[in-house]
């Protein structure tokens, strides 16, 4: 026999053994397993204690006047607000309202100091930066000026022979 800690379909074995529903063809080969595995005897062990405690608890009794109170209960009128509020009281009364609050405040003051405060510059401050520029920059950007000249009247000419061709 499998072990029927290992498969899904013969746990429900080991279940209704300990609850007394299997039959003694279905039972004996169960039994003759216990004895060589030990998980399999630990929880049938632990579901008989189970099972055991069941039997001996007790409910307490109901009160005689019970029923006349659930129906009076059930009869009652609820207003639509008390419906709508209903699935908030448990937070009411574990102060979870208290603690949102708390959070809530907590990342606006986060989202607030994050953000980045905008400072108009002040205009008396403003000055004009002259950029110093050596003797060799001009000089080579003058010669830049002349070549960019030199080759704009080159391609002026070009396009005016071109033109009288034509």
């Amino acid at each position: 026999m499998n072990c029927p800690m290992e498969t899904q379909e013969s746990s429900a074995e080991l279940l209704a053994y300990c609850s007394g529903r299997l039959d003694s063809e279905m039972a004996a080969p169960l039994v003759r397993h216990l004895e060589t595995c030990a998980a399999c005897r630990q929880f049938v062990d632990d579901q008989s204690a189970v099972w055991q405690a069941l039997d001996v608890w007790e409910p307490e009794p109901v009160s005689a006047d019970f029923d006349r109170r659930l129906y009076q209960r059930i009869e009652q009128q609820v207003s639509w607000w008390d419906l709508l509020l209903r699935p908030f009281r448990p937070l009411v009364w574990h102060q979870g309202v208290s603690i949102a609050a708390a959070a809530g405040v907590l990342i606006m003051a986060g989202v607030l100091l994050d953000q980045k405060a905008v400072v108009a510059p002040n205009p008396s401050q403003e000055s004009a930066q002259i950029e110093a520029l050596q003797p060799d920059q001009v000089e080579h950007a003058i010669d830049e000026v002349e070549m960019l000249n030199q080759f704009n009247h080159l391609m002026r000419t070009e396009s005016a022979d071109s033109n009288e061709k034509m």
